[in-house]
């Protein structure tokens, strides 16, 4: 038998036969991602946040950004203010477009006189159109983004305990505690990265946090599909365990999963090109950084810990550990015959045996495998009578 060619890494990420060894290697990726979340809730800890004044409060400024000689730039807004003010604003942005323009700038919070001087000078360095007059102030109160904050919480724990009783009863608990997991991952990673970054946190932070729990989930549900698919039956079959058969689902799924997140990611990287390098919007930032990080760390959450999680959760079954006990003793079974050639083996020309294979047994499996799932899959057959009438007689009924 002539040797089968070696695949490269895209035709095994293609056919999804199961080369990848994901679920057997999981204490590598529990530590990977563990030592990730580590250095996220660190920098939550002890770094925190850099809060916008939607949560610390803080005065906005706005004025046109139109005047007399043409538009006003937000360097130039910056410029003007820490002439001002003596220091940098906490945010400057162009809102709108055309005539309808304005320029935001927000900062710590600003008393009268501040404000007065402040107000003077933007109107004697940049002139917009309207003066002094056309040029705002409002102060903004830190409880408004306390009230989108407990909001977000109250949310965040309602969707937990909805996703919680919905897995649990379209897959298992087991399948519902993983998920739950790695959705947990997902949020204080991104968390962590904003962290790091330090980008300001704004209410759009907190928005974007919250979508990116249901593409996480979306991701993880549709691996459990496969592995429920996979396993059905499992208990009643010696030819693989449940660990394997949750690492094959994982491979049938992992192209899908990658071009799934491609997808969603190239529509964000568009955002930040675009929404943030271009036209300079603040908010477009604070919305993409989050989703993209969401995004990227919820398809890798549902790889390399939601299914693992859930193949750990589950062998704590008895059942399942019996049922790997059996493969196992199968398999040294097959290795003992083939190491006495009672087994059949396929030797190569030079005499190495390339695999020990029991091909009757293997197809019987394979045969039950697939009744068994065409049983499960189609509505059984009832009545013992109906068969009785199909029952050739020999004789001819009119």
């Amino acid at each position: 038998m002539a040797e089968t060619k070696k695949r490269n890494v895209f035709q095994r990420l293609y056919v999804g036969n199961g080369a990848f060894d994901i679920v057997g290697k999981r204490k590598r990726w529990y530590l990977v991602f563990g030592l990730i979340l580590l250095i996220c809730i660190g920098s939550i800890v002890f770094r925190g946040f850099n809060l916008g004044i939607d949560f610390t409060g803080g005065t906005r400024i706005q004025m046109p950004a139109i005047s007399s000689s043409g538009t006003i730039g937000v360097e130039e807004a910056k410029e003007s203010f820490e002439k001002a003010i003596g220091k940098e604003p906490a945010a400057t942005q162009t809102v709108g477009t055309g005539d309808a323009a304005t320029i935001q700038i927000r900062s710590e919070t600003l008393n009268a006189d501040e404000v007065l001087k402040l107000k003077t000078t933007l109107n004697d360095d940049l002139q917009p159109n309207g003066g002094v007059d056309a040029i705002s102030d409002s102060a903004v109160s830190a409880s408004w983004g306390g009230e989108i904050t407990s909001q977000a919480l109250i949310a965040l724990i309602v969707f937990f305990i909805a996703v919680m009783i919905f897995l649990a009863l379209y897959f298992e608990l087991s399948m519902a505690i993983a998920a739950l997991v790695a959705v947990l991952h997902d949020v204080l990673i991104t968390a962590g990265v904003y962290s790091i970054v330090g980008f300001e946190v704004s209410p759009a932070t907190v928005i974007g946090l919250l979508t990116i729990l249901g593409f996480s989930l979306y991701d993880t549900v549709v691996v459990f599909d496969k592995v429920r698919e996979n396993t059905r039956g499992l208990l009643g079959l010696t030819r693989r365990t449940y660990g394997e058969a949750a690492n094959l689902a994982v491979n049938q799924t992992l192209m899908r999963s990658i071009n799934t997140s491609l997808i969603a990611v190239l529509p964000v990287l568009g955002l930040l090109a675009i929404g943030v390098g271009l036209l300079g919007v603040g908010t477009l930032k604070d919305l993409a950084l989050v989703q993209l990080t969401g995004i990227i760390i919820g398809a890798l959450s549902s790889i390399y810990i939601a299914t693992p999680v859930a193949v750990d959760l589950k062998m704590r079954d008895a059942r399942y550990k019996a049922q790997a006990a059996r493969v196992q003793a199968r398999r040294d079974n097959l290795a003992r015959k083939a190491a006495t050639g009672e087994a059949t083996a396929e030797v190569l020309s030079g005499g190495d045996i390339v695999e020990s294979t029991d091909d009757e047994s293997l197809q019987a499996e394979l045969r039950k495998e697939k009744a068994m799932a065409a049983a499960a899959g189609v509505p059984a057959r009832t009545g013992k009578s109906t068969d009785t009438r199909r029952r050739p007689t020999g004789k001819k009924h009119r």
